[in-house]
């Protein structure tokens, strides 16, 4: 199988620990090659010197860096087989960041958003997968497309469950845009995983990633990360289906508002004038 044979360049972003980490360390296992990104400098570095792999740093909370990380990366690697957009989290009180949009919504959607439009023509010469690292929370959103900043009702949850459903509907418009110009878009959630990621909430969230007798019940970043890697490794079409949302690696519905072609479109439209595209 020539796809299996050819090692491929595979870039992960939110790689400097988590599920993000131990799927670049799988793939490298596979013999991919993995280029991990990450917020944290010094976790990214300890990452890439384990695999002996590139990495480059960068902030989702600062989209002036999501750019100049689309310019590295097209300087940097002629191919891009697989972006998987993993970069994420849940926070406290509501804040905004120096681009003036809610932090939640720009972390977890904007800036893969922007990442992924202005990587599109590598990715589309590439015939590429984009893989969104969604979450089951997105079941619980109560989206508004005319409040996607959250000012009129905040709740670190409800702003969570929203980002992962605009991923969702991101992973949909993505595929009805360029799916037949070879881009292949798929989201999925990773599961409940014993990770930092929850660390800058509070209540129920905190409680529940970074506390050591609810962690005993969580899954290990290497479940969590094999989901990934098993995106990342399958054959679109073949292993899982163009713009699908799956769970435990299995085709799964997402919540009702994923599967409104208007409100994905009345999203990315929205989303491209925010970050000036």
């Amino acid at each position: 199988n020539e796809r299996r044979i050819m090692t491929r360049t595979i870039i992960i972003t939110g790689a400097s620990d988590g599920i993000g980490a131990a799927s670049a360390r799988q793939l490298h296992e596979a013999g991919e090659q993995v280029i991990v990104v990450g917020r944290d400098p010094d976790k990214t570095a300890a990452v890439a010197k384990r695999l002996d792999v590139p990495s480059h740093v960068e902030d989702f909370a600062d989209l002036a860096q999501v750019r100049e990380l689309a310019e590295t990366l097209l300087q940097q690697y002629p191919r891009i087989d697989v972006l998987a957009n993993n970069a994420g989290g849940v926070f406290g009180e509501r804040t905004e960041t120096r681009d003036g949009y809610e932090l939640t919504f720009q972390v977890n959607h904007l800036a893969p958003f922007l990442l992924t439009n202005l990587l599109l023509e590598r990715l589309r010469t590439s015939q590429a997968s984009v893989i969104q690292t969604s979450s089951q929370a997105q079941r619980f959103s109560r989206f508004a497309i005319d409040d996607l900043q959250a000012r009129r009702r905040y709740s670190a949850g409800r702003a969570y469950g929203n980002s992962k459903l605009a991923n969702v509907l991101f992973t949909k418009e993505l595929h009805r845009r360029f799916g037949e110009a070879g881009v292949s878009a798929v989201s999925f959630h990773p599961g409940a995983v014993a990770t930092g990621f929850a660390a800058a909430a509070r209540g129920p969230w905190r409680m529940l990633y970074q506390n050591d007798l609810f962690n005993r019940i969580l899954d290990g970043t290497d479940v969590g990360g094999s989901k990934l890697t098993w995106m990342a490794m399958g054959k679109p079409g073949f292993d899982w289906e163009r713009g699908g949302y799956y769970v435990n690696n299995r085709l799964a519905r997402p919540h009702r508002d994923a599967e409104d072609p208007a409100l994905a479109r009345a999203l990315w439209d929205r989303s491209a004038e925010l970050v000036g595209l």
